[in-house]
């Protein structure tokens, strides 16, 4: 008889195993019938193979060795329960987790698979969860699916067989896949088991038809000197597996449309100016990192579907390109003291109680020292900087604001480049750099610095550093803000072709103004080097909306249309 168990569980092995043969071979002919004549409707259907070695977990070596698996920590052949066949796998529990395993090799990326398996957890002191990873050919863990494939919730005890079963489209650089399940203790109690039996995994035997539509909203940013590809998944009756992303150096946006039936791999070498990768479908970003600064990159997606000789892109109609030019300006360091601290700048107290602080007026927050507390106290106080490294840069500058009230000696403005970061200053070599800047006059009004040229100091390691002093006679109030150190890399530019851009108001809320005699591109930056806007410039005078960029500093960039390059700092407020 058939057990009534196997029925509502479904298991097909079950099913067949627990027929006896020679009583109901005609049972079995009229069941195979049926199997078939229902496949015989689904013509782009067929039988898929199933890609885990012994996953029926019908072989053992021993009984504690499930034949054909790679780790089976507290694994023992078990005959009760059992899903289907004569033999399931139970697994103890322990005090940490146990792990059953097996890497399943020959995953085509772009092809989708269905993965599943059943397990029986009714212990109170043993619970269970699936914790696997597509991997690349090297073995490296892939973050795809994660949600799905190591979720943070844990099997639940019932009486009763129950079935993981997902289909996941694996990751365009996959090759293998880590089949694991795990095993734990439950309420602090251990000893109890969970089995396993009937794992599978198939490749889906679908051959679809090409993706219907185009992603959406294809946009290429830069960050530093990375560009980061991102938009919105192709909707429509036919969704891609994945997509296969073509870049080349400059602006043009021809490009040699892959072929069906023909699958293009992956190549991220820049060295003949053009390379390819395939994103899974959702994945919706990809960032292309240390590329040539001043150098302009374009950008097509094309989705498609299947794998291998079934592959089949979507090459009709007009496919999204992005275009996007990398920063030869770079941000070496940036402080607005917004954060509530000194940031990135430390303090050295070398005489005196009073130290740099980080203080708030008026809604804003800067770096502040004063020597006066109860009356004028004899102090030595140093601000410096983090260790920055000026190597590959053919100009430097540097960037800040300034207030001052009541009498006492200068602030002073030093760099250094044998200083360790640690020690006392004044053991260590400084060159004076105060009177490059301008600096506030007196009743706490900031003044802007102008730029501060750095770049003498190029292919150096450095420190800069603010130095503080009062005496027992006089202490002024020194307030430093808005600070931004900034260079203009080696590569495609003409160190005679930068000056200063001039523009107004600054600090500004709404817009700036400036005027130009040549047309060009003004983009700004963050202070993490993402670019926040570009815009294009007319000869003449420019009005430009800066409402949408929040509070804080950032870097502006004028480049003309001869390659001239203007830069300047935006305050906004």
């Amino acid at each position: 008889m058939i057990a009534g168990s196997d029925l509502q569980a479904g298991s097909q092995k079950g099913f067949l195993k627990s027929i006896k043969l020679k009583t109901l071979i005609t049972m079995k002919k009229l069941y195979l019938f049926f199997v078939f004549a229902s496949f015989a409707m689904l013509p782009f259907l067929s039988n898929g193979q199933n890609l885990v070695n012994n996953g029926d977990l019908e072989q053992w070596d021993d009984a504690n060795t499930p034949t054909g698996w790679d780790l089976y920590e507290n694994i023992s052949q078990s005959t009760d329960p059992v899903h289907g066949g004569t033999y399931s796998a139970g697994q103890m529990s322990a005090t940490s987790s146990k792990k059953f395993r097996q890497d399943i090799q020959g995953i085509v990326g772009g092809q989708q698979y269905t993965i599943s398996y059943y397990y029986y957890d009714n212990a109170p002191n043993a619970k269970t969860r699936i914790w696997s990873y597509w991997m690349d050919a090297g073995g490296n863990y892939l973050d795809d699916d994660a949600d799905v494939l190591r979720p943070a919730v844990y099997s639940d005890d019932k009486p009763s067989w129950q079935q993981f079963n997902v289909t996941l489209t694996a990751p365009s650089n996959a090759a293998q896949f880590r089949m694991e399940v795990r095993v734990y203790h439950q309420d602090n109690t251990e000893g109890g088991y969970v089995y396993y039996d009937d794992f599978d995994i198939e490749a889906s035997s679908t051959n679809f038809p090409e993706p219907t539509n185009y992603p959406t909203d294809f946009t290429a940013t830069t960050s530093g000197l990375d560009i980061d590809l991102t938009w919105v998944d192709a909707i429509g009756e036919q969704l891609p597996g994945a997509y296969l992303i073509l870049g080349h150096e400059g602006t043009s946006t021809d490009f040699t449309a892959p072929v069906d039936g023909v699958p293009v791999g992956d190549d991220l070498d820049w060295s003949d100016g053009e390379v390819a990768v395939n994103v899974s479908y959702g994945v919706q970003a990809y960032s292309f990192n240390n590329l040539t600064p001043g150098q302009d990159y374009t950008f097509i997606i094309y989705p498609y579907t299947n794998a291998g000789s079934n592959i089949d892109y979507k090459t009709d109609g007009n496919p999204p390109t992005a275009t996007a030019q990398v920063n030869d300006v770079v941000i070496i360091n940036q402080e607005d003291f917004e954060s509530g601290t000194l940031g990135t700048w430390t303090e050295y107290n070398v005489t005196g109680s009073q130290i740099w602080e980080n203080y708030e007026f008026g809604g804003n927050k800067f770096a502040r020292m004063s020597g006066y507390e109860g009356g004028s106290n004899e102090n030595e106080d140093w601000l410096i900087s983090p260790q920055m490294d000026f190597t590959n840069f053919i100009s430097i500058t540097m960037n800040f604001s300034s207030a001052v009230n009541y009498s006492g000696p200068d602030l002073q403005l030093f760099i250094s480049t044998d200083y360790d970061g640690t020690g006392n200053p004044n053991d260590f070599t400084w060159t004076e750099l105060t009177g490059d800047a301008t600096w506030s006059d007196g009743s706490f009004s900031w003044v802007e610095s102008g730029d501060v040229d750095l770049t003498a100091y190029t292919g150096e390691s450095v420190y800069v550093a603010y130095k503080y002093t009062s005496t027992a006679d006089e202490s002024a109030t020194w307030e430093i803000d808005d600070i931004l150190i900034y260079g203009i890399h080696t590569v495609g530019i003409n160190e005679s072709k930068h000056t200063e851009l001039g523009f107004y108001p600054n600090p500004a809320s709404n817009f700036i103004q400036f005027t130009e005699n040549r047309q060009g591109k003004l983009s700004v930056f963050d202070f993490a080097g993402r670019n926040v806007m570009t815009v294009e410039v007319n000869k003449g005078t420019n009005r430009i909306d800066v409402s949408s960029l929040g509070t804080g500093t950032y870097l502006v960039r004028f480049n003309d249309n001869n390659n001239k390059i203007k830069t300047g700092k935006l305050i906004v407020r």
